[in-house]
């Protein structure tokens, strides 16, 4: 592994999967929004403030899958084959127990959640039919994330790939065909939506289940389990929990933030909106190659070639920053068609194109973030990002926002620049911490 045109080919053919998948999630991630908007506005009220509920939930599932991706990759970098296969047992076994709890919880108490959300009552019937039958089959979703990222660990991005286009079609097709009475069903409405998106995952599941046991795990055994492996299970919450506890801060702290903004006003908070729209497509190259770097330095890692990872994390951030600097220079230059597409009013075009300007230098620390803090954890590093990265969305992000925004009245643009001040300081520390190389003693197993 000398040649680093060979290491790049590598780091491509595991990015450009996950790149594509991660841009239908964020293109089609709506599809049920703008489908049942055509059916009834309520509808897509309710059954927005239904996927919050359940985004909440699915961090349950996260602690196992990201810990999962971390340990299954270190293992099979060091040749441990066997410890890699007990992951993928011990992993299903314990987000399977959490998918049937949490899916007990929303089908009982689906009225109740929703009441504490604060849901109008006029809005309640289409809350409850979404969230029992989606809700109620929370626990595919905790296996459909497991089993990616066992498949991702072991390098096969193309497969999730694959299955994430096909389920997103399925539900399109199903979406048209329940929601509005198509092919002699009747009208379902949210019901036919959150059917349509259960089947679409019930299928992807059984694939992603043969493909896993029939391809990738072929002589897996039950009996791996037998004495229980405890301490692949403590090392699961050891990267877990401080990530989903990020993940909670973060969601936190983004509320914050967002209460600020809407004090701004409607316009402000419709800026807001747009213009995420528009980068979330900047930063979509360095999330793909952040996460296919976290695989790649995750089995170096565990083949103890730590000089490799080192410099795989800074050949893969300068791919990131050349991109997101190349991708949102043109987003900056063609900011008013850009927003364009979205509205004719000229004020929040007006304040849009400052802000997209501002985003320039914003983006270059959220790449630095999403590569390093991969590699980071990837590594075996895990609470130092994440302490860092609580201390400065709140410290920093919050309090800047407050400061900046509101105290001293430069709106939007103050919470804006408060945000890169966050990215900025964040990614200057991971950097810092990464070349420490503190994180060579923290590996979890052990090259055989």
């Amino acid at each position: 592994m000398k040649n680093n045109s060979k290491k790049d080919l590598n780091l491509i053919n595991l990015t450009w999967p996950i790149f594509v998948e991660t841009f239908l999630y964020m293109l089609l991630g709506n599809v049920d929004t703008l489908m049942l908007s055509r059916y009834s506005g309520d509808a897509v009220a309710a059954v927005g403030v239904s996927n919050q509920l359940m985004n909440m939930m699915i961090i349950m599932f996260a602690i196992i899958s990201v810990g999962t991706s971390i340990l299954s990759a270190q293992y099979l970098g060091a040749g441990r084959k066997k410890d890699a296969s007990k992951v993928t047992l011990v992993s299903l076994l314990v987000n399977l127990l959490f998918g049937i709890i949490l899916s007990i919880v929303m089908l009982i108490f689906s009225h109740t959640l929703l009441r504490l959300m604060n849901l109008p009552e006029n809005l309640m019937g289409y809350g409850t039919q979404f969230l029992s039958i989606v809700g109620g089959t929370l626990v595919i979703q905790a296996l459909l994330m497991t089993i990616t990222a066992i498949v991702r660990s072991h390098g096969h991005t193309k497969i999730s790939m694959y299955i994430s286009i096909g389920m997103n079609i399925l539900n399109i097709i199903g979406n048209y065909i329940l929601i509005f009475g198509h092919l002699g069903f009747s009208p379902m409405g949210v019901r036919g939506s959150a059917t349509s998106t259960s089947i679409s995952r019930v299928i992807g599941l059984i694939i992603l289940t043969v493909i896993l046991f029939a391809k990738i795990e072929k002589d897996i055994s039950m009996k791996l389990l037998s004495p229980f492996p405890t301490y692949i299970l403590r090392n699961l919450f050891r990267i877990g929990i401080p990530s989903a506890g990020e993940q909670i801060s973060y969601s936190l702290s983004q509320i914050a933030v967002t209460y600020f903004v809407s004090s701004l006003g409607t316009q402000a908070l419709t800026t807001r909106v747009y213009v995420q729209n528009i980068v979330m497509f900047v930063y979509l190259f360095a999330v793909a190659i952040g996460q296919g770097t976290s695989i790649l330095v995750g089995h170096l890692v565990g083949a103890n070639d730590n000089d490799e990872a080192y410099h795989n994390c800074f050949r893969s951030l300068k791919y990131a920053l050349v991109i997101s600097l190349a991708i949102g220079t043109i987003f900056a230059i063609f900011r008013v068609p850009l927003l364009h597409i979205f509205t004719m009013d000229k004020e929040i075009i007006a304040l849009g194109g400052i802000i997209l300007i501002i985003d320039l230098i914003l983006e270059p620390g959220r790449a630095t973030n999403l590569v390093v803090i991969g590699s980071l954890k990837a590594a075996g590093d895990v609470k130092f990002p994440v302490s860092m990265g609580i201390l400065s969305m709140w410290g920093i992000s919050v309090v800047l926002s407050y400061l900046l925004g509101i105290k001293f009245g430069f709106g939007l643009i103050g919470i804006w620049i408060a945000s890169a001040s966050d990215e900025w300081f964040r990614g200057i520390f991971m950097i810092w911490r990464w070349k420490t190389k503190r994180w060579e003693k923290m590996s979890f197993v052990k090259a055989s």
